[in-house]
């Protein structure tokens, strides 16, 4: 299966962007232009497409700089849902809201899709695709929104924009219940992380590629894009072991998983382009934060070291 033809794109490196740097976080501090400018400079080399998390103020200065200094990037924009229901079920306690916040979410995700249509029509050289949400269905999330919900706001978008419209979700999902939604969707979009399901780097690329398979397999007739794929450099072993992570197998992952992609034309966004103190919980060795090819004061890690 080739991606990049069955959308109609040129082949290329993939790579999900956020520019949150120390003290910064969404709905706080963002980057401001020169920081987003150094950013690009620096990914523009080494990829062509990005994909960006939010229709907020970083996602506006980002699509300014591309276009202001004429910088050759093509976007994958997302819209960030919130949660519209309790999830149970999530692990960490923090699917469980109130219904004063809940509906407002509802409201504020409505609101959302009408911006990232809109920002879609006034980008439409720049945004190659949009998507809906980020993993807002699986049964782990703490932002859980019905997959029939979420159905709604793809046909909505669909309506209003021009550009192919996916939504960003674990592989698992799209094997059961996201059948109804993955048939209404231009492209699916999986995310798949060895790591966090305790596999050792020896047995990694496989498992992706078993990931990828499941889901290819099933939707024989739709193109399905790696819109998450990574490993963590370090971990306080809350939900992934501490002796599987390091920079040496990010390396490893990151280099088989580009020589598997590109010798396939599967379009994947590694995640993700630079560390994030911001994400998860305070702790320094929170394997959230340290998901990046470059570390949050944009030193490269060893996978972007070269000779």
């Amino acid at each position: 299966m080739n991606t990049y033809k069955e959308l109609g794109l040129a082949p290329g490196k993939a790579i999900c962007y956020s520019g949150f740097r120390e003290g910064q976080h969404p709905g706080g501090k963002y980057p401001n232009y020169e920081e987003v400018k150094e950013d690009l400079l620096l990914l523009h080399n080494h990829w062509k497409y990005l994909r960006l998390f939010n229709i907020d103020t970083h996602a506006e200065i980002v699509l300014d700089v591309i276009r202001n200094e004429n910088l050759d990037f093509q976007i994958m924009l997302g819209a960030y849902i919130e949660a519209e229901m309790n999830n149970f079920n999530c692990p960490w306690g923090g699917g469980i809201h109130p219904k004063k916040v809940l509906e407002q979410n509802t409201e504020n995700n409505s609101q959302k899709m009408l911006k990232l249509a809109e920002f879609a029509n006034q980008y439409p050289d720049i945004i190659f695709s949009l998507s809906v949400g980020n993993e807002a269905c699986v049964d782990w999330t703490d932002h859980l929104v019905h997959e029939e919900k979420v159905l709604h706001y793809v046909q909505k978008v669909k309506s209003l924009a021009n550009q192919p419209v996916t939504f960003c979700e674990n592989y698992a999902p799209w094997l059961s219940k996201l059948e109804p939604l993955a048939n209404e969707l231009d492209f699916i979009s999986i995310h798949t992380y060895p790591v966090w399901e305790y596999k050792h780097i020896n047995e990694a690329i496989d498992y992706t590629k078993e990931n990828y398979s499941a889901v290819a397999e099933k939707y024989p007739d739709k193109p399905v894009v790696i819109t998450e794929a990574g490993w963590a450099t370090k971990s306080n072993g809350r939900g992934i072991n501490p002796e599987f992570v390091n920079e040496e197998f990010q390396k490893i992952y990151f280099e088989k998983l580009m020589n598997w992609v590109e010798k396939e034309n599967i379009l994947t966004f590694y995640f993700e382009a630079f560390d994030e103190s911001w994400k998860g919980s305070p702790e320094p060795l929170e394997p959230e934060k340290h998901w990046g090819l470059f570390k949050t004061d944009r030193t490269p890690k060893l996978a972007m070291m070269y000779d």
